[in-house]
């Protein structure tokens, strides 16, 4: 067997994390809204929307950036269990950057990051505009640098409850499927650990390189494994990283990968501790990416909690259509950072934009010093993925009642980041005019947003109702129908219309 491993004495991690499984009933860790629909024990963090603001008075906005998607495989599983969605599991940002966009131009010239502006009507306000930046990330091959996995699997007795809608598979054996489907794209000079935690943490699996018969055996030892007992995820993160701290690959791409149903029932006192462990592994160049698994006791607060400060993405997978997506067709995506630290700061022009109102990104604002400051911490941005910005825009009347010149000037947007190769410093930047580029793109975008303008019941939904969505995805029937994750929208706009729970 072509291993090598190197124990590191771990630290102690001051947390103290609780049981679950038998234990379930007693933790009642609900969402803010969790009483309407019966709902299962699961939480979020509550969400306050943005509201507008007055260009003469705060010009710009500034924020992180990342690109993760677990909100939408949430949304869609609440919607397939026939539950009325949670208002705070709706982060608008996540249901628009599931989705890939050709238009989205590519980075150029050894830039890792490009920015495109698009300007669209605003269907749930007729007087008002959309405003969107595309952002787009280079496509970087795992192939390119050592790549050092280690992944850190709940097999606590929850994981073998059966997936909603899938009577034959359960939270294990989702797992068991992603991982293959990782496999797949791993080379000879990658290594894979595995390390599972439940009433016991254990190491099953030591570094084995991904060779063909490494990856008989790396199958052999996940295939192997099975759920039960209580959960123990500090002591499984403790030696998840030290394995990968004791295989580092230097230059490389070292990550610790958590695989769970995010029942970690960690008390909020711990959520400080637990950060600040994430972080300073992060800052030593282990990073970490959470795939949640499963709905009925999902700590959705905690997983973003852990993904934010481990310099990671978080993704949520609820079916094998899912898994393949996130962990096969967007592999780079997922397990390889381009760009560092990334944030965007967007500047109105006051002559042209009276007011302007994010959509999305409610809770990963910044402040303009934060922005400025190159050594504060923000989000990471994969390989090949598009990241999609959406302002909803109040413009200033001509003098005579004419539409604005095509070249006058609306907005600029500036995303800084550290390339995810060299750590240099690097930014791209692009202007929205009132003649920028509209198209099929920016439609399904809108498309998407004012779906999660109506579940979160927000209140700046206008006129935002799911009968107008149909309507105009039907118009664009050609459109979604060549992509099959955009026509799967299409259904799901159809299945909460029927549902009953979002009005006419």
């Amino acid at each position: 067997m072509n291993k090598k491993f190197f124990m590191i004495p771990t630290l102690a991690l001051a947390l103290i994390l609780g049981a679950c499984g038998a234990s379930k009933a007693e933790t009642n860790l609900w969402g803010s809204d969790s009483g309407e629909n019966d709902a299962p024990n699961y939480s979020y963090d509550s969400i306050v929307e943005q509201g507008f603001r007055e260009t003469a008075e705060e010009p710009a906005s500034y924020f992180s950036l990342d690109r993760n998607t677990a909100n939408y495989a949430m949304v869609r599983s609440q919607l397939n269990a026939g539950r009325k969605v949670s208002y705070d599991s709706v982060r608008i940002e996540e249901l628009m950057n599931y989705f890939t966009f050709d238009a989205y131009t590519m980075p150029e010239n050894g830039a890792e990051v490009a920015v495109s502006s698009y300007l669209t009507d605003c269907p749930w306000n007729a007087a008002h505009k959309l405003g969107i930046f595309g952002i787009r990330t280079e496509e970087r091959a795992l192939s390119a640098s050592r790549n050092n996995y280690t992944f850190l699997i709940d097999v606590s007795g929850s994981m073998s409850w059966n997936l909603e809608g899938e009577e034959r598979i359960n939270r294990l054996d989702l797992i068991k499927l992603g991982i293959e489907e990782l496999l797949t794209g791993l080379g000879e000079r990658d290594s894979v650990s595995v390390v599972t935690y439940a009433s016991n943490v254990k190491t099953v699996l030591e570094p084995t390189y991904a060779t063909g018969d490494g990856k008989s055996e790396i199958m052999r030892a996940v295939n192997n494994l099975e759920s039960g007992g209580s959960t123990n995820g500090a002591g499984g993160l403790e030696l998840a990283y030290a394995l990968a701290e004791g295989y580092y690959a230097a230059d490389g791409n070292n990550r610790v990968i958590l695989m769970t149903d995010g029942d970690f029932n960690v008390g909020i006192s711990n959520r400080d501790a637990l950060r600040s462990f994430i972080r300073e592994k992060a800052e030593s160049g282990v990073y970490l990416s959470v795939i949640g698994v499963g709905m009925g006791n999902m700590r959705d607060d905690i997983m973003e909690t852990l993904a934010l400060a481990g310099n990671g993405n978080y993704a949520y997978i609820d079916s094998p259509i899912e898994a393949k997506k996130v962990l096969s067709e967007e592999l780079g995506g997922t397990l390889v950072t381009v760009a560092k630290d990334a944030k965007a700061g967007v500047t109105f022009e006051a002559a042209a934009v009276s007011k302007y109102r994010i959509i999305g990104y409610d809770m990963k604002m910044m402040s303009e010093s934060d922005f400025n400051d190159p050594d504060r911490d923000a989000g990471e941005i994969g390989s090949n993925l598009c990241v999609s910005v959406m302002y909803e825009l109040e413009l200033h009347e001509t003098e005579d009642g004419a539409p604005m010149s095509a070249d006058t000037l609306l907005a600029t947007a500036e995303i800084r980041y550290k390339s995810g190769a060299d750590g240099e410093a690097k930014n791209a930047v692009s202007e929205l005019s009132a003649g920028s580029a509209s198209g099929d793109d920016a439609a399904f975008l809108a498309c998407v947003a004012e779906f999660g303008l109506v579940l979160r019941a927000s209140e700046y939904r206008g006129e935002a109702s799911l009968a107008n969505v149909a309507a105009r995805l039907e118009e664009l029937a050609a459109y979604t129908a060549g992509d099959v994750y955009k026509a799967e929208f299409v259904q799901l706009v159809k299945k909460a219309q029927t549902s009953g729970f979002y009005g006419a």
